[in-house]
């Protein structure tokens, strides 16, 4: 998701001229280049005066959930990158630098590829994919440093979308019930 705002700070370009309220919006190209083509508009067209209220809600952010700046949906995750994870929000990660305390940390990353009607066959294909450099990476660290393994995966819809990616990671505890965490990066 994209959007903007946030603070109070908004900005508004000046207008120029009028003698309305109402400021006009102007256009000026640096000298040097090309001229306009033909046929565009010279009249910035506003919005009428007269549309009814209440169409919108009042605050337009309040329709989208929001993210702390460090959390990400899992799929944008890479190789190495440590983070704080959420059993209640399963496709959200907290980025955490690998040298503070932290859940987990991704081993790898990877895409499944095939046609997957189930959750559950999602799922399978996932672990599978993530099973080989999950057990030799959790063979190098040092003995009850890492106890879990997660496995993020997209969902049958998400994966329908075009949302293919798998971030195989070890985590010493995940959730804020956790009392293990992760205190560097994985050897």
């Amino acid at each position: 998701m994209s959007g903007s705002g946030g603070g109070g700070n908004d900005k508004k370009s000046p207008g120029t001229g009028g003698t309305g309220s109402t400021p006009t919006p102007s256009l000026s190209l640096p000298s040097g280049l090309p001229s306009l083509p033909s046929g565009l508009p010279t009249v910035v067209p506003s919005f009428p005066s007269d549309l009814p209220t209440g169409l919108f809600p009042s605050d337009l952010k309040s329709l989208f959930p929001s993210l702390a700046d460090d959390e990400v949906p899992y799929y944008l995750l890479q190789e190495g990158d440590c983070f704080d994870a959420d059993e209640a929000q399963p496709g959200q990660a907290a980025r955490r630098t690998c040298t503070r305390p932290h859940d987990a940390e991704v081993v790898k990353v990877t895409e499944l590829d095939g046609t997957y009607t189930t959750d559950a066959a999602l799922k399978k294909a996932a672990s599978a994919l993530c099973k080989a450099p999950l057990e030799s990476r959790a063979a190098a660290q040092a003995a009850g440093t890492v106890r879990e393994t997660l496995v993020q995966y997209p969902d049958t819809g998400t994966y329908g979308t075009g949302i293919d990616k798998v971030a195989c990671s070890l985590a010493a505890g995940v959730g804020a019930d956790s009392t293990h965490k992760l205190t560097g990066p994985l050897r």
